[in-house]
């Protein structure tokens, strides 16, 4: 039976027909959800894509946690649905304590729109389980408030139980000249670029894989898609 995952949409989001056909690339049935809903349509897997949810005008997914499909989301992610949430997604994640801390202005004030070297730091989760730990992938990222930020003691704790998912890369130490995409564009505490929960089935990341599951577009790499498709392994395995 082929697996369906909801694709969340809120006002603003931008990226749902990306995730969607990401999703349709990867084998599963992508299934539509609207923020107003609460009901998931029997769906496997839920993601939150990016955008700008009401605009971001208080804060990065502050308003998107009170919509009605929030509160099954979070439901079920607690009782162990894979929840994947990339940038504003990400976002929405930390509000609604999916995740621990928080999201800010980048630290140079900008919009940072780039391809971006990510060090996968955690291929156990849910949706990273296609990955080696320590590869290095490359997909488009494109933000305002994607600073990650958290106190001491839960960026230790992050640490400590290799909750940190992915970081933005460095660049060579042999390289001649700064390489393209490396480096942490946002000021992100720890390099962190992704984490996930405790039990793995929920993914926060600012960069966009939803955009680099084909050849022609994006990257010209298809980097992205193995987080979709190291949830259709999770999911028959399951």
């Amino acid at each position: 039976m082929t697996a369906r995952i909801g694709v969340v949409t809120f006002p603003g989001t931008l990226d749902d027909r990306d995730t969607q056909r990401a999703v349709r690339v990867a084998g599963a049935e992508p299934v539509p959800l609207w923020h107003r809903d609460k009901d998931l349509k029997q769906v496997d897997a839920v993601v939150l894509p990016g955008g700008f949810s009401y605009g971001d005008y208080l804060r990065a997914g502050a308003i998107s946690r009170f919509s009605p499909v929030m509160e099954t989301v979070v439901e079920q992610a607690r009782a162990g649905m894979p929840v994947l949430g990339i940038c504003n997604g990400f976002q929405v994640l930390t509000e609604t304590h999916l995740l621990p801390g928080a999201m800010l202005r980048n630290t140079d004030l900008h919009f940072v729109c780039r391809d971006q070297k990510l060090r996968v730091e955690n291929a156990s989760t849910a949706w990273t389980a296609d990955y080696e730990q320590g590869q290095e992938i490359s997909i488009p990222l494109k933000n305002i408030d994607g600073r990650y930020v958290a106190d001491e003691r839960v960026l230790d704790e992050l640490e400590a139980e290799g909750r940190v998912a992915f970081r933005y890369a460095a660049a060579p130490a042999d390289a001649a000249a700064p390489a393209d995409g490396y480096g942490n564009p946002n000021g992100s505490l720890r390099d962190i670029a992704g984490i996930t929960n405790e039990a793995g089935n929920v993914v926060g990341l600012m960069p966009h894989p939803e955009h680099a599951v084909e050849p022609l577009i994006g990257t010209g790499r298809t980097d992205g898609l193995g987080f979709f498709t190291s949830i259709l392994k999770n999911l028959v395995a399951a």
